[in-house]
């Protein structure tokens, strides 16, 4: 059974006996917050999580990774390590894969199980965190029955998305608009199955994690997103982003994880300047929240729509209305 921490509003619990609220606690079994890069959902979802007695788990593709928490702008910036708790709320998810390792939803959809079973059995409430489409959908809807694909097979579509392009987009013209670590996904299916990676994903789905979890969208307007990104990014630049970068070119890790790292690693080789790696960060990761807010128009039916970035009256208003759920 989940408990809530109600601190929040001494005169919400004047007006409902615990008995009363432990009896409604069940009706809701997780919560997903997902919104565009630099909308507030990170500090909104802890906040939430101290309010709830919850446990944050990660649902972005790549905060997954480790060495880049400044270039990703993880909660776990700026710490010297990563812990498995933040003020007593339970992360996790966060930071556990080497920039080395690729990761299919099919291998997300595993670990995310798994932790929530874990916050389950801590009696805490699982709170999905993050922006990838492609990893709320797989929790919400389950997954296509992909076959599993060959580490060599892999590797190969990885030499080709690095190496020739062109011949990438020529095989798989409907997939030319995405980013190299997706593209490289759906040619590594291509190669292994014959069969495009939209084929599979039209088949029927399973292992739904999170059928019936709220849902809440943070989804502050576009020229508010502007502003914070512009603002935030070279902060970042001047947090441990370009020690991440460094360690990068050391090690010849992959660079294209992240917006940001790409960036980074062209500025310490010199290709480009501080100032076109600045505003190369920003133009992509506007792209990138410009492709957010379409999938969340299309595909992200939200329960609760929060079009600012979060206040604490955001708080409490959402943890009142998951009570009265």
């Amino acid at each position: 059974m989940v408990f809530f921490q109600l601190d929040f509003c001494h005169d919400f619990l004047e007006k409902h006996p615990r008995s009363f609220i432990m009896s409604i606690t069940m009706k809701i079994q997780s919560i997903i917050i997902a919104g565009p890069t630099a909308s507030g959902k990170s500090d909104f979802a802890h906040k939430l999580a101290l309010s709830l007695n919850g446990a944050i788990i990660n649902c972005d593709s790549v905060q997954i990774y480790k060495g880049i928490e400044a270039i990703s702008a993880s909660p776990f910036a700026g710490h010297k390590s990563i812990e498995e708790f933040i003020e007593g709320v339970p992360y996790k998810l966060f930071s556990i894969l080497p920039l080395s390792e690729q990761l299919s939803v099919a291998d997300y959809l595993v670990l995310a199980k798994k932790a929530y079973d874990e916050v389950l059995q801590m009696g805490r409430l699982p709170i999905f965190v993050g922006g990838s489409g492609y990893y709320i959908n797989v929790l919400i809807n389950g997954i296509s029955p992909i076959p599993e694909v060959k580490e060599d097979v892999r590797m190969r579509a990885r030499s080709m998305i690095k190496d020739d392009m062109k011949e990438v987009d020529n095989l798989l013209p409907d997939y030319a608009h995405l980013d190299p670590q997706r593209k490289a996904r759906a040619l590594e299916v291509f190669l292994e199955t014959g069969k495009t990676l939209k084929y599979w994903q039209n088949l029927p789905r399973k292992g739904a994690l999170l059928k019936d979890a709220y849902k809440i969208l943070i989804n502050p307007s576009r020229e508010v997103l502007l502003q914070r990104i512009a603002k935030r990014i070279p902060e970042m630049l001047d947090s441990t982003a370009m020690e991440e970068a460094q360690e990068i070119l050391q090690n010849g890790l992959d660079d294209t994880r992240a917006i940001g790292a790409t960036q980074l690693c062209n500025l310490l080789r010199g290709d480009i300047s501080k100032e076109d790696a600045i505003n190369n960060w920003i133009y992509k990761t506007n792209q990138y929240a410009k492709r957010q807010r379409t999938w969340y128009k299309n595909q992200y039916s939200a329960d609760l729509q929060i079009s600012n970035v979060p206040t604490k009256q955001d708080i409490d208003k959402v943890v009142k209305t998951i009570i009265n759920q």
